[in-house]
This record gives C-alpha cells, structure tokens and sequence, in this order.
C-alpha cells in the first residue's frame, strides 16, 4: 500500500527543501513561491534557475502564503505533488544496481516528524539503499519531513508498507534483519555482521519496537551506553547506528572521497 493518493499536493517550506524537491525531479511542481522581502542569495538563485529550467512559475507572494502546518514563514515555498512512495521491490532493485549489499532501514511508527526527517536525513548520506514506514499509525513524508530532512527524503526511495510482513519478505531475500533495542540481553551492534545484506529496525520514540516487528527480527543489537541516561533518541540511535554500518562496509577502502577536497 503507498501512501499520498488521498492528498491534492504539498506545501513545501524552506529553501533547501525547495531545492532538493528541485534538483531531485522526482514529482511535479507547479508554482515556486517567494516572499516578497526575500533576497537573491545564493540558494534562492539556484532555486529560481531551476524553476526556470523546468518551466515552473515563480511568484512573489506576501507573507500570509508562505504559512504552512507548523505556522513558520520561511520565505521560500512550492507547490508540488505528494510525495511519490514506491514499492519494497523497488528498493531491492536499488542495491542490485548499486551491485551492493542491500541496506534497508525500517522505521516503526517514529511519530516526530523531526525525528524522522533526522533519520531520513543520514540514510541519504550514509547511502541507505531505502527506507520502510508503515502505513499508518506513523508520520508518512509530509512537507514537514521534507525540511526536517533539509530534502534528502527526495533523493531516497521510501516504501509505505506493513511493517512485519515487509521484514519477513527481505528476509527470505538473504537479508539480516536487525532490530535496535536497549534490553537485556541485546548484542552489541559491534559484533553484527553489518557489512553483510542488512536491515536496519529502529523502533517509535516512546515504546520502540512493537512486537510482532521484534519477532520479525533475526537478533537484536544495542548501542553500549557508559553514561547516566539509560536510551538514546530514536533518531540519534538510528543515525550512530546507521553509520557504524557505513563504516564496517568502507572498512577496507584504500580511500575515502573527502567532499571538501574536491
């Protein structure tokens, strides 16, 4: 099941986020908004570029139209498609044409969109091949995601499925699956195999992992904590654990592209 079907379209608020939905062409944009006060910095000249390369009309607008759930004015907005979900299939297509390990990361119910744009955020950098929401009782990839991810969730392909099930067919794929959980008796991520066919489980904010998504789970694994605080942030556990996966599969790189060398 793929979520956004029922939505006429999205609001989009913030400059990199109109950016990203932008560059990313993945869904339509009908009208690129600017506040009437705001600058031509370097961004929003990108951003008018691109609108203009791709045909999109660009209006100076007052303040009251670049209002969005959240209240905030952020100068710049879009107007655009609803986010274009995709099927699990499609993300293991991905990797193979990646010719890499599959890494999947599997949210289960995150309920803050800006935990969730967090996550979504470090999956893009850390090269996650897609990620898998449930399809309801969690926050789908609504304009609000899209900037708390500054619009990374436009360049990753996410699945809106049931969450179990999606688990159990990965696995049948070859694919670990490995829940993060902070209960005894968890490993510590540190002995997983975590270059090998992985997905990634991060449970919601307040009771992590439901049961029968555990129960999907090859093995769960923890993050070690040496300090008074007994968890971590969902969104901070995901994203720790996210890229000491990166780092276990770039291990034996001679090399690293460094992006402020280029």
């Amino acid at each position: 099941m793929r979520r956004g079907t029922a939505r006429s379209g999205d609001l989009i608020l913030g400059r990199h986020a109109v950016l990203e939905v932008l560059q990313a062409g993945r869904r339509r944009v009908s009208r690129v908004l600017v506040g009437e006060n705001v600058h031509e910095t370097e961004v929003v000249g990108r951003i008018l570029s691109l609108a203009d390369q791709r045909g999109v009309k660009v209006e100076r607008v007052g303040h009251d139209q670049l209002q969005g759930e959240d209240g905030k004015s952020h100068g710049v907005a879009a107007e655009a498609e609803p986010y274009p979900y995709v099927g699990l299939a499609d993300i293991s297509l991905a990797a193979e044409a990646r010719g890499e390990a599959p890494l999947i990361l599997f949210l289960d119910e995150l309920q803050d969109p800006q935990n969730l744009g967090t996550l979504l955020r470090t999956a893009e950098a850390a090269g996650v091949h897609g990620v898998v929401l449930p399809y309801r009782r969690a926050a789908g990839i609504t304009p609000a995601v899209v900037r708390a991810s500054a619009g990374a969730s436009e360049h990753l392909l996410i699945a809106a499925e049931n969450l179990a099930g999606a688990i159990q067919r990965v696995r049948d794929d070859g694919v670990l699956a490995v829940g993060l959980d902070c209960a005894p008796g968890a490993r510590p991520l540190e002995q997983i195999d975590l270059a090998a066919p992985l997905a990634l489980v991060v449970g919601s904010e307040g009771s992590g992992l439901r049961r029968l998504v555990r129960e999907r789970c090859d093995v769960l694994a923890g993050l070690p904590l040496r300090g008074r605080v007994g968890s971590l942030n969902a969104a901070v556990a995901g994203s720790i654990a996210l890229y000491l996966t990166w780092a276990r599969r770039h291990a034996g790189a001679s090399t690293i592209d460094a992006p402020w060398e280029s």
